[in-house]
């Protein structure tokens, strides 16, 4: 039998008006935006439908825009068919995650929506504290990444943060050591480009935001996952919810494994793969990770019709 898997976009996936076209073309889609809208303390359908890209780039509304968006398209993919017996299993990059976790049936509407929020929140508040960022190394494998961030760090914070894809690593910290970090991968023969993000995400400078997380996530309900869903801290699939909840506390410290996410998933014979989000990141990487899987992108009204034009949704 022919499986498939749904994978969800993290930060940095937003688009300008994404999700307009849903509302008028979903009755369920336009329904998760007025749910989302009441409980939040901005206009979440003005930010997305008109704000612009510098109103987006706040990672307190970031998250939650990105977040809801991808429950919209999922709500107006089911619309249509039983999504759950055509994607059986979710992943989700980073803030992802929780979309994925959402899908699984592990968290609820309200839950993850007020959750998304406070840890975009939280992770602003740290970025804030502190002068740092974020570099992508292209070129290199893991011990490459590392031996970077070791000879850079000297006495400061700098470790991989997001492991994409063979040959792409991000790597997190201080800012003046992202700096040396910048000049080393270049005398080394790899690339280094510095990323326009607010902070230090995945690294220790993200603790404060980890630890307002973790006070946040012991009053919220979680359920055992109704499909394998898995965990970017470990590239394994979550069990119980006790479980769900530390490594949720962890991921925002922690190096997001999406490389070994997908290979897991290959492994276990998902030959296709549908990414639910604004944007083609994760549908990029997946070439870069294995070219023989097939990954579209539902990110519009008019990507649903195709594919179901077309039978593959």
């Amino acid at each position: 039998m022919h499986k498939r898997a749904a994978f969800f976009p993290g930060q940095g996936a937003q688009l300008t008006g994404m999700g307009c076209d849903l509302v008028d073309a979903s009755p369920r889609a336009k329904d998760v935006y007025s749910r989302a809208n009441d409980l939040l303390d901005f206009d979440l359908p003005a930010l997305c439908f008109e704000g612009s890209a510098e109103d987006l780039e706040a990672t307190e509304y970031q998250q939650p825009a990105i977040l809801v968006t991808s429950i919209a398209l999922l709500e107006a993919l089911g619309e249509r068919t039983d999504l759950r017996d055509s994607l059986t299993a979710a992943a989700g990059l980073s803030l992802g995650e929780y979309a994925a976790l959402y899908f699984a049936g592990c968290l609820g509407f309200d839950d993850v929506v007020r959750l998304v929020h406070r840890r975009g929140r939280l992770m602003q508040e740290a970025a804030d504290a502190t002068q740092s960022g974020m570099v992508s190394l292209i070129g290199v494998d893991e011990d490459a990444a590392n031996a970077i961030c070791e000879d850079a760090r000297e006495g400061q914070v700098l470790s991989p943060a997001n492991l994409n894809c063979p040959g792409q690593i991000v790597i997190s910290g201080d800012q003046s050591a992202c700096d040396r970090a910048v000049d080393i991968a270049g005398e080394r023969g790899f690339r280094a480009v510095a990323l326009k993000v607010a902070g230090a995400f995945h690294s220790s400078l993200m603790q404060s935001a980890a630890d307002g997380l973790a006070e946040v996530l012991a009053d919220v309900e979680i359920s055992a996952p109704q499909m394998p869903v898995l965990s970017n801290v470990t590239g394994a699939y979550h069990s119980d919810p006790a479980s769900i909840r530390t490594l949720l506390v962890q991921q925002v410290t922690q190096p997001v494994r999406w490389q070994s996410c997908m290979e897991r998933l290959i492994a276990d014979g998902y030959e296709s793969f549908v990414e639910i989000g604004p944007n083609r990141v994760l549908k990029g990487l997946m070439r870069k990770i294995n070219r023989n899987a097939k990954t579209v992108n539902i990110g519009t009204i008019e990507d649903i019709r195709k594919q179901e034009e077309t039978c593959r949704v």
